[in-house]
Formats: C-alpha cells, structure tokens, sequence
C-alpha cells in the first residue's frame, strides 16, 4: 500500500465477521516490502460461488483455471497472492497456481478445483512456486484477522484499504454481505477490473449467485474507468456460505431474493466508487451521467467515450469548464447522437443546450463546482430514453509520476 493516502479517500468501514469465513495472512516475499502479501481465506463446505473475470485475451493462468472452477458452483478456499500478477508466464505460472490449489486442497481435503487463486502486480514474471508454497504454509498456520489487514495485504499501488458491506433481510432471518477490493490503476470496465472478494452467509443457488453478481457488474464494476485499461486478472468472486440459515434463494420468486440482490448491487456500487477514488494521482471524483441515448447501453458507452477521454479528465484536473471537449468524446463514441440536440452541462447547470451554448451561460458557478473534489458531468442526447452513470477520476502528474515508476 502506498504511503501517500488519496485525498478522496474513504475511511475503512466496521464489517462483522461473515459465518462460515475466516481469514488470515501471510507474507511469501513475491516483493522486497516488508509486508504480508498474501491472503487466505477458509470457506465453510458447501459455500456457494459465482464469479466474473477479465475479458483481456492475454489474462493469467488464475483467471483461465477461475473460469472453469466457477462452473462446479462450490468453494471451500480463496489464495491472493500481491505484488506478481502471474500473467504471460507460460507453464511455469500455471505449475504454481496448481502447486497451490494442491497445497490447500490437502489441507482441508477437497477437490483443488474448489481452490480459487488470484494474484496481482507486474505482468510477465512467473509466480515463484518456493514462496508461494512456503506463504500458503505459513497462512495455514496463522491467527485469523481481520478484514482490514486482509484488504491491506491483497492491495499494490492502492493508497487506502477499501472494505464495503451491507445487510439484507430474506424471511425472518437477516443476512450480512462484506465484501473487500483492490484496485488503483490500469481500470477499465471489462466485466470487473479489478479484484474484489464478496462474502455472505446467505444461502444462494450457485446458478442464481451467479445470476446477481452478473447483472450487478453491469451496473457497476462495468460503469468505472481510471485509465482505459483493462488488467490481464481482473477478477470479481462472490461466496455465500448459508450459515445464516435462510431458506435457500433460488430464483426471483423466493421471499427476500429483492432484498439480497438490491444488497449486492449496493455493495458492488461502493467497491467500485471506492476504486475510483484511489485512482492512481485522483484529485477529483467524476460522475458523467447520460440520459436521452436511443437505449441505456448505447448511454453507457457515450459516457465510458467522456469518461476515458484524456482531454476531458485533464480539463477535469485543471479545473477548466471546457464543455467543448465533452461534446468531442459524446462525437467519437460511435453511438447515435444528433450534435443539434445536444445539452452538456456541469454541476446541474447547462452550458450548452440543443447543440448551442447558452447566451446567459455563467461560467462562475460550474467553476466554482470544478474546485471541489465531487465532480458531475450531464450529457443529454435528446433522442430517445436511454440513461446510464458511469465514474471516472480526473487524470493528473500523478498518475505519470506512479506508472513511470512501477517497477523500480
């Protein structure tokens, strides 16, 4: 974790333990930092999983072996391995990801595809099996701890430890959701972008936990973007252990099936601000919102166009109220758009309206907004219903300063 705390940090909330989860961590050394670097996590036989991973074809073993392990729908064991990503590392990254799944499937004696492992940081260096072998061992024998030390030790370039939760009620029983993530940079959305970990002792049909977390994503881990990248491991798991009791969450016809996927959409929506706010050099928090599109995805896609702009996150950073630059992104997004029946505006005030600037047009109150660290950019089509907010941070020195320097 970084030294230097993002100025749009949040404070780490005060998430109850999750029945049926414990956690611990260790240190493997995959970096000279001084630090734990690797998170396991314990789940109770018959936990349910549902997960969405990257979309980048040059993704990591982990992902690859994810995306087959999600299909049983079980999970008895999670491995988070900081500050390696494991990615573009042949056979010899696999032999370690397995070398693991081996290790705790022994332990717990289960099958090691219900052995997830994630791992993050510099691409193209294989995972070195002696010290994730030797870090796993060490936190089988660990103390558990908390979920604050666990999104600690899983984060890189992340200046703050970022934690969410949520409850819900299914019948009579009240089921709880903490969830925690990682991510800083290279975000962009392509189902998940980051990693991110949610954990619940609701009962949950695999096919259906899968069903939620697929369309939360959607609303939210695909809604955000730092810089237009899209990472090689980027990976969203969901777990629910059914320790509460409830009766079992099927479908959308069960009582309280509302109530826990509002709660996981929520929880989802918080872990994906939180990720923009530690944009790597963040001053400021965009919100660009869309509405008159010809549908919501078509919406989605002109605020992703605004949001991954360079030129608009660099006015966002100077404080510059340069609608003119919005109207270029809504133009190359490739979507429907009439340039005569477009209204941009920042703050709630309207700059230009039906494709002209307004004669009484006062810059002095969207400049006064551009000072503040909460930002709101509204772009409206005029052609049809279609609506959508998607989240993005301004791009400063910052972020060059970061990424010059990752690898040294």
């Amino acid at each position: 974790m970084s030294s230097a705390v993002s100025p749009l940090a949040r404070p780490f909330p005060d998430m109850p333990p999750i029945q049926g989860v414990t956690v611990r961590i260790a240190r493997a050394g995959y970096k000279d930092w001084g630090r734990c670097d690797l998170t396991y996590v314990e789940l109770a036989e018959g936990t349910a999983v549902a997960g969405v991973f990257t979309r980048n074809v040059c993704c990591s073993t982990e992902v690859e072996l994810g995306r087959e392990q999600i299909k049983s729908g079980h999970a008895r064991a999670l491995v988070v391995n900081a500050g390696n990503s494991n990615a573009f590392t042949g056979y010899r990254g696999r032999e370690a990801v397995e070398a693991i799944m081996n290790q705790v499937a022994d332990h717990l004696g289960c099958p090691p595809s219900q052995v997830f492992v994630s791992s993050t940081g510099v691409i193209g260096v294989p995972l070195p099996r002696d010290k994730a072998v030797a870090g796993v061992a060490a936190a089988l024998a660990a103390a558990p701890c908390g979920w604050q030390e666990a999104t600690d030790t899983i984060g890189t370039t992340d200046t703050f430890a970022k934690g969410a939760m949520a409850t819900a009620k299914i019948g009579e029983t009240t089921v709880t959701l903490a969830a925690i993530i990682k991510g800083s940079g290279m975000i962009a959305p392509d189902m998940a972008t980051m990693l991110g970990y949610i954990f619940t002792d609701a009962a949950v049909a695999p096919d259906f936990l899968q069903q939620l977390l697929s369309a939360a994503s959607d609303g939210t881990f695909n809604c955000i973007t730092v810089d237009s990248d899209t990472s090689t491991s980027d990976t969203v798991l969901a777990f629910a252990t059914g320790a509460a009791g409830n009766p079992p969450i099927r479908s959308f016809e069960d009582p309280g099936a509302d109530a826990f996927a509002a709660a996981l959409e929520d929880v989802c929506r918080q872990l994906a601000h939180l990720v923009v706010r530690d944009g790597e050099g963040a001053q400021k928090f965009v919100s660009v919102s869309v509405e008159g599109a010809v549908n919501d995805e078509s919406a989605r896609r002109v605020g992703l166009a605004v949001a991954n702009s360079p030129l608009v996150k660099t006015a966002i950073a100077g404080e510059d109220a340069n609608w003119g630059r919005v109207v270029m992104a809504v133009g190359k997004a490739g979507e429907p758009a009439d340039r005569d029946r477009l209204s941009i505006g920042f703050g709630g005030i309207w700059a230009a309206r039906n494709g002209t600037a307004l004669e009484d047009y006062d810059e002095a109150p969207v400049a006064r907004h551009l000072k503040g660290q909460d930002i709101t950019i509204e772009v409206d089509l005029g052609l049809g219903e279609g609506r959508a907010t998607v989240w993005t941070c301004d791009l400063t020195h910052g972020y060059i300063s970061i990424n010059a320097d990752y690898r040294s």
